[in-house]
């Protein structure tokens, strides 16, 4: 039988099918009475499933990052579906194909890698380049971001999906420094490099996916901007030179104010050139490739429209489809 992906999923629909585990909590009801919570996840995005009167021991049973088989039904709850189920079982990895579960990059990631050393070493600002040759020796860091993701959900939430998302903004922000000789295409190329870089230590993805106790007490914005006063100071041992504060400053104002507005999560808003630009370019780049991910992954869907992401609130239109043969 194919799987049924979640972002297939109806309201009201039948589920039979095998998901893989994201995380799992015994809980109890405002009665006092126990029921299980399930983050299930398959290569186009997550589900809750909620088993009602569950016992200690089904809830033992299941393992974050393993699969597990939940029979119930689909409904739509507060603007979101959830799964109602009559049943959740551990399942083995022989009923499940990883190619649904696991999306991987389109390109090789050590390409990647060479790309970013490549954008990185180019840099003419002395400064920055040193700053940038510290972060490329650090060979435990560099393997990190070939290995994480950029999310646990949504853009680029695949195994070197992180490194991915650099070096494309980084393309882009070499192309808009161009239209905007006003901008600093050294610092905005860094900025790109820097603004996500403290995931690699905010996200666990090693078996099971989610945040490490570091990411959910500082997040990535605070986890980067330690990492870069720790590389600001090693540059200055490795070029015996004080790095110039103002430019110490403008680096870390692109990584704490890159989401753009204090609601989002940054402590503050872009106040530099560079700063409003990487908003722009971190945006541009997650909504196209989610938007495209939406469009691949709905080839099984019939008409012109994508399924439907609620995260993003709709859906994307495809345009006709050539009928099959």
């Amino acid at each position: 039988m194919a799987h049924r992906y979640i972002a297939q999923l109806q309201d009201q629909e039948s589920v039979n099918g095998v998901y893989l585990v994201r995380s799992r909590h015994l809980r109890t009801n405002r009665h006092g009475e126990p029921y299980l919570h399930v983050e299930l996840a398959d290569r186009t995005g997550t589900i809750s499933a909620l088993l009602w009167n569950a016992k200690p021991e089904q809830f033992q049973r299941l393992s974050e990052g393993g699969y597990a088989r939940v029979r119930g039904k689909v409904q739509l709850y507060q603007g979101a579906l959830q799964i109602i189920a009559q049943q959740i079982t551990p399942a083995g990895t022989h009923e499940a194909n990883p190619q649904d579960y696991f999306r991987h990059s389109p390109q090789s990631l050590d390409a990647l890698a060479q790309k970013l050393a490549q954008h990185l070493r180019g840099l003419q600002d002395p400064h920055l380049k040193a700053l940038a040759e510290c972060f490329l020796m650090d060979e435990q860091l560099m393997q990190q971001l070939i290995q994480a993701p950029a999310g646990t959900k949504h853009h680029h939430a695949y195994p070197g999906g992180l490194l991915e998302h650099m070096v494309q903004m980084i393309e882009v922000a070499r192309a808009v420094a161009r239209c905007y000789p006003e901008l600093n295409e050294d610092q905005l190329v860094l900025g790109a490099f820097l603004h996500d870089l403290g995931k690699v230590r905010e996200l666990e993805y090693q078996g099971a996916w989610g945040y490490s106790d570091e990411g959910q007490l500082l997040g990535h914005i605070i986890i980067g901007i330690e990492m870069l006063e720790q590389k600001i100071r090693q540059a200055e041992s490795l070029t015996g030179e004080p790095f110039p504060r103002e430019l110490a400053l403008r680096l870390k104002h692109l990584v704490a104010s890159h989401h753009g507005q204090q609601e989002h999560g940054s402590p503050v808003v872009p106040m530099t050139l560079e700063a409003i630009a990487l908003t722009y370019l971190d945006n541009l780049d997650a909504k196209l490739h989610t938007f495209q991910q939406m469009i691949t992954e709905s080839q099984g869907a019939t008409g012109s429209w994508t399924y439907y992401h609620a995260a993003l609130g709709r859906r994307v239109f495809r345009g006709a489809q050539a009928p099959e043969d």
